[in-house]
């Protein structure tokens, strides 16, 4: 057992990797691609359960709702918000992407890439 932060949010967390069964993250049930993409695509160690959720939400999300290949078919405030007269990409539209750019993005979730 040790005293961490979870990867994405910097929240503090207990993480028992040791003991994996005990560890509360255990708690949280998440869809087979869900796990797939958090194992193959990103470099977080240990998540909070609110974020755990979070990227099971997108999961689902992104079945119907496939990446936006045109400017037209991006939304507002669900892809991009404005701030100072910049478009500022969200965590969904970074998730739909597929792909982490290692530019260091505001919103990225796919960890801390070295």
């Amino acid at each position: 057992m040790r005293d961490t932060k979870c990867t994405h949010c910097h929240t503090s967390i207990i993480c028992r990797a040791d003991d994996i069964k005990s560890c509360n993250c255990q708690k949280i049930v998440l869809q087979d691609a869900t796990i797939q993409f958090l194992k193959d695509k990103t470099d977080h160690e240990c998540l909070c359960n609110d974020c755990l959720k979070k990227f099971d939400e997108m999961m689902q999300y992104s079945k119907d709702h496939p990446f936006p290949k045109r400017p037209v078919d991006l939304i507002e405030n669900v892809h991009y918000y404005m701030e100072n007269g910049f478009f500022v990409f969200t965590e969904l539209y970074h998730f739909l992407k597929g792909r982490c750019c290692k530019n260091g993005c505001r919103h990225c979730v796919y960890g801390i890439h070295k």
